[in-house]
């Protein structure tokens, strides 16, 4: 299993572009995504649960602003690929 953690704060103008990168990936291997929604203010979340409808892999985590680095936090938690 490979996880790809990506935190997410008011970046609804990018996101798209992000997640049709990863979702397009060749990688056939088993792939698990987490995004983690740190208290976007903006469509993030929105965006997100979109993508979460048409892929499987996409998991979401909606939390409070607490920061960069305990929104990656959140991610590692519950990743269970290297």
């Amino acid at each position: 299993m490979f996880s790809i953690i990506i935190p997410i704060y008011n970046v609804s103008k990018y996101l798209p572009d992000c997640l049709d990168s990863i979702v397009n990936q060749t990688y056939k291997g088993n792939l698990e995504v987490f995004l983690v929604n740190d208290g976007s203010t903006d469509n993030s979340l929105k965006i997100c649960n979109e993508y979460k409808r048409k892929d499987n892999r996409i998991k979401i985590i909606n939390k409070e602003n607490q920061g960069l680095v305990l929104a990656r936090k959140s991610g590692l938690d519950e990743a269970t690929g290297k």
